[in-house]
Formats: C-alpha cells, sequence, structure tokens
C-alpha cells in the first residue's frame, strides 16, 4: 500500500484559518452504511447520529502554550515550539534558526525567558529553562498557542480558548485533538440527558502529528511516538458497554489510537506510556464502532487511520463530497461522523 493512494485535491480556500462563531456551528458530515449514504448536517445536530447508551470515549489532553520566539547570542532570530516537557524546568524542543543552536548556548525567548541548550537529541533539543516558577507557568506567561503550520497567521487571545476542548482537563499537547472541539456545554448535557455516557482517555498530540510521511511503502513508515493514558475506569466504562451491546465512539483519532495502543496484547487494558502504534487499512480494530473526526491532510497517518476504520474508498468518497459541498478542513474545520466498517 502506498502514501499516494491516499492522495485528495482540496483547493487552498477550504483551509479553515479561524473557528467558527460557535463551536456547534460548524458543518457534520454524516456518513451511512450504504454507498453514497451521505447527510450534510450541523454540529449541533450529532444527537440525532447517536443513541441512549452510546458511550462517547474524548481525550482530555490540554494543549500547552507551547511556541516560543526569541534570539541566539548571535542575535539571530528562532522559533522554538516544545515537542514535551521532561520535569519542571526541562523540555525537549524543535528549534528553527538558520543555523542550528550549540549545546552549551543560551537561547533568549521574548518576555525574558532564558534557555540553556543541553544537548541535541535526534531532530529535538534538550533545553533547560531558567525560571522561577514551573516552566507550565512560565508558558503560559510567555508562550503563544501552537497553531498547525497550515493556519497562516499569528495566534491571537481568542485561539487560547478556541484551540481548547471544553473538557481539557491534563496539560500536555502541543496541538489540540480537534475533533473534540465542536462540543460546548449545552451540547453535552444534550447528550447526557438523552443517555449518551462519556469516558475520558489522555493521549499528548505532539508535533509529530503534521510532519509528512517519509516513505511512499506504508509497510516502511516509522511514526512519531505519543504519551497515552488510559486508565481503569475508562477501560471499565468500555468493558460495560461492549457486554450491553452499546456502541463505543471514539471522538478523534486520538482516541482510537489510544485505545487501540491498549489493546494491543489482544484485550483491552490499563496502559500508561508511549505509542508509536500506526494504523492504516487492513488493521483489525478492537474497541471502537464509530467516529466522530475532523477532515485530515492528503496522504496523512490521520486519514489512513479514518480510511482504516471508515474503508478507503467510503472514505475518499465522502472527502470529495465535502470538497464539493465546500467543507472546511482540518483543525479549525468540519466534522464527520462514521461507523466502522463491516
Amino acid at each position: 500500500m502506498r502514501k499516494s493512494d491516499f492522495r485528495y485535491e482540496l483547493p487552498p480556500e477550504l483551509i479553515a484559518q479561524y473557528p467558527a462563531e460557535e463551536r456547534t456551528a460548524a458543518r457534520l458530515l454524516g456518513l451511512g452504511r450504504a454507498p453514497g449514504d451521505l447527510r450534510d448536517m450541523r454540529f449541533a445536530d450529532l444527537p440525532q447520529l447517536l443513541r441512549a447508551g452510546d458511550l462517547l470515549v474524548m481525550n482530555d489532553t490540554r494543549v500547552i502554550p507551547a511556541r516560543l520566539y526569541g534570539t541566539k547570542p548571535t542575535g539571530g532570530r528562532i522559533e522554538a515550539l516544545i515537542e514535551r516537557l521532561l520535569d519542571e524546568r526541562r523540555a525537549l524542543v524543535h528549534v528553527r534558526a538558520s543555523k542550528p543552536p550549540r549545546a552549551g548556548q543560551v537561547l533568549a525567548f521574548d518576555g525574558g525567558l532564558r534557555a540553556l541548550v543541553e544537548e541535541r537529541v535526534g531532530a529535538l533539543y534538550a533545553l533547560r529553562f531558567e525560571t522561577e516558577t514551573p516552566l507550565l507557568q512560565a508558558l503560559e506567561r510567555f508562550g503563544h498557542v501552537p497553531l498547525p503550520p497550515y493556519i497562516g497567521r499569528p495566534d491571537t487571545p481568542r485561539d487560547r480558548e478556541r484551540y481548547q476542548t471544553v473538557y481539557a482537563r491534563v496539560p500536555g499537547a502541543v496541538a489540540a485533538p480537534t475533533a473534540g472541539l465542536h462540543f460546548d456545554a449545552a451540547l453535552l448535557a444534550r447528550l447526557e440527558a438523552m443517555g449518551v455516557e462519556r469516558a475520558f482517555v489522555t493521549l499528548h498530540v505532539g508535533a509529530g502529528t503534521f510532519q509528512p510521511l517519509r516513505e511512499e511503502e506504508l509497510e516502511r513508515v516509522r511514526l512519531h511516538a505519543e504519551r497515552v493514558e488510559v486508565g481503569a475506569a475508562a477501560c471499565a466504562a468500555i468493558d460495560r458497554a461492549r457486554e450491553a451491546g452499546r456502541r463505543v465512539v471514539a471522538v478523534g483519532t486520538t482516541v482510537v489510537r489510544a485505545l487501540e495502543a491498549a489493546a494491543q496484547n489482544g484485550a483491552l487494558a490499563p496502559f500508561a506510556g508511549d505509542t508509536d502504534i500506526f494504523i492504516y487499512p487492513g488493521y483489525r480494530f478492537r474497541v471502537v464502532d464509530a467516529l466522530v473526526t475532523n477532515f485530515h491532510l492528503p496522504e496523512s497517518s490521520l486519514l489512513m487511520l479514518v480510511c482504516a476504520f471508515g474503508g478507503t474508498e467510503r472514505v475518499l468518497a465522502a472527502y470529495r463530497h465535502a470538497v464539493a459541498q465546500r467543507y472546511r478542513f482540518y483543525s479549525y474545520g468540519d466534522a464527520m461522523f462514521l461507523e466502522r466498517a463491516p
């Protein structure tokens, strides 16, 4: 199977640069099981596609203000994107500069934050930050919202709220689990009132989610690793749903990735650690019955996961329909709902 099998044409103007005015005002494309069964809806209509007893599984990761701007000792400008916090002062960081920084250099970031370059770790740098408060607190003060590379504008104060789910709880992501951005408190209350249950897992989305795949042959691809925690409470809720014949509905590809990582030994079990699982067509799913997801980049691992879940031809036909109907794409764009292909 080849990367080019997942190519589609997308006019650049359909890449959403701003969120919808209201979270639930985004559009929702419902995919039925029959060929060509497509429903153009609003996200506020999601309750029409769910039923009492469904279990929504959501990713409660919280996006941190992970982007920093500053200078090297030579005066050259740099842009840093934190990939992972190592402790209260240290982090693994992507650094963009005309010349790479060297170990021992001190980087000065806008606002007064400083960091010592300890070493290079693969494509990343280990930085030790000079801060009186824990690094997370310093980032809240000095950092910028790490908007994806296809959003061609600086972040704004509004992004601090809108590039975050309303149920975000555990800090650590540098990209949002975007399917969850469409839920607001009122919609969650409606779903609870109709008997839809909720469970939470944590997957801290890394910057690698936006990196293009380097190999054409999918069997040779090795994905970036992301931190996952699937707790005993989520596993118990999923087991109860499945035993009762109720659907498990993942909110986002990150939830699918987390749950499948936790089920790699054949049965779902609590899991905490890194996963580099790569899901593409041919994969046999163990946990999830239905999926709420945004529209993903051509030839991306996330699109491949959705195609594995819903069937490649069915999903790519839905994407062509979405383009023709002028849906908005990617992180701040619209969403789709689909059940797992037989």
